[in-house]
């Protein structure tokens, strides 16, 4: 099972987080966090490396709040099956820049694309943006796309 990050950038004052809509590679189409694959040896670091590289936004590590530990599994394609360590964050320099992998979009809280997004994005996302910690697994049907189980544990920290 690969492991992987993503970041979710709030603007609390105006109530709103900027979601990532995927131009190219796995989830293509669909809005989420920034980030990706973590590679062996790689730290904290490595989510803001991600978020600059996707974004243009700077972050400093002691800003990423760790918000979830998400299980994903794809039983008709057990090599999409990941572990995500999903952060928040709310203080960061720069502008969002789109780039030839993804393009940032601001969204209300009251107003997520859930239409946009994976399947299981309903039952976590508006918690992590509460400031909610969880701990949740996540089993899709064949299709890839439509959730089979959705179970939530207790929280556990990294």
């Amino acid at each position: 099972m690969r492991t992987n990050t993503w970041v979710f950038p709030i603007d609390r004052p105006l109530g709103r987080v900027l979601l990532g809509y995927k131009k190219r590679g796995f989830g293509v189409g669909k809005f989420g966090g920034f980030g990706g694959k973590v590679e062996a040896g790689e730290t904290i670091a490595a989510v803001a490396r991600k978020l600059l590289e996707e974004s243009g936004l700077r972050a400093k590590e002691h800003n990423l709040w760790y918000a979830a530990h998400l299980s994903f599994e794809f039983p008709a394609k057990p090599e999409w099956d990941n572990l995500v360590h999903v952060f928040r964050l709310e203080f960061w320099e720069g502008e969002p820049q789109a780039t030839q992998e993804v393009r940032p979009e601001w969204f209300g809280f009251e107003e997520l694309p859930f239409d946009r997004m994976w399947a299981d994005a309903p039952h976590w996302l508006v918690k992590v943006l509460a400031g909610e910690k969880l701990q949740m697994r996540f089993a899709f049907e064949d299709d890839n796309e439509s959730l089979l189980l959705v179970e939530q544990g207790g929280f556990i920290p990294i």
